[in-house]
This record gives C-alpha cells, structure tokens and sequence, in this order.
C-alpha cells in the first residue's frame, strides 16, 4: 500500500506485481489521473480503478490509459472480486452499475429527443 505519489512511482517503476488497485481520485501533482500515471510508469501493469464516478466517459479514459478493471467505489463488495478474477485471468472488468447508469443515462436522452420533437 502506497500513501502518497513518490511512493506509488518508487512501487509500480521498482516493482512487479501482478496486480495495481488504485483509487481515481489518488493525488498525482502532473495533473494526469492515477491510470495515466500507471500507464507511463509500467505500461505492462495490470490495473483495477476504483472510482465514485459512474460516467462511462470516466470509464473510457481509464481503459484508453490501459485500465484493465474500473470499479465504483459504492459497489466494491460485491465488484472487487469478480474485477480481480476478471483482470488475473486475462480479461477486463466494468461494475454493471456504471454500464447500467450509462444506459439509463442515453435513453433518457432519447426520450427527451422524442418529447423535444
């Protein structure tokens, strides 16, 4: 476990592992998020992101910067360990919460096209 940026750059540059979870919201002074920071440190480093944002476009960002899992923070219990089987196994992983609230999202946008029209 890391505290601060010189910690978590020591670790992820010195060291392998097999997988990095870090918090979206984790201080990084170069004003890029901790998945660009990971992605710069260690391109080959598997990481799980766990954020309170549920907009996909925050999602995208952190798969686009190599993310291999992003997790809301509210349903980390229940996500964590299906995104750490996911990711360890050779695949991605999105809470369905994000999916879902993304798909909730585009069809209310549909629906007020349709009343707008």
């Amino acid at each position: 476990m890391v505290a601060d940026e010189p910690s978590l750059i020591e670790a992820a540059s010195g060291t392998q592992f097999d997988l990095v979870i870090a918090d979206l919201s984790f201080p990084v002074s170069s004003g890029e998020n901790v998945a660009r920071l990971l992605k710069r440190l260690n391109p080959e480093l598997k990481a799980i992101i766990l954020s309170v944002y549920d907009e996909q476009t925050v999602a995208d960002e952190c798969f686009a910067a190599r993310s291999k899992g992003f997790v809301l923070k509210r349903s980390a219990s229940t996500d964590l360990l299906a995104a750490v089987e996911a990711v360890l196994g050779g695949g991605t992983y999105i809470s369905p919460a994000c999916c879902t609230q993304t798909e909730k999202v585009k069809a209310m946008a549909g629906t007020m096209q349709n009343v707008v029209k």
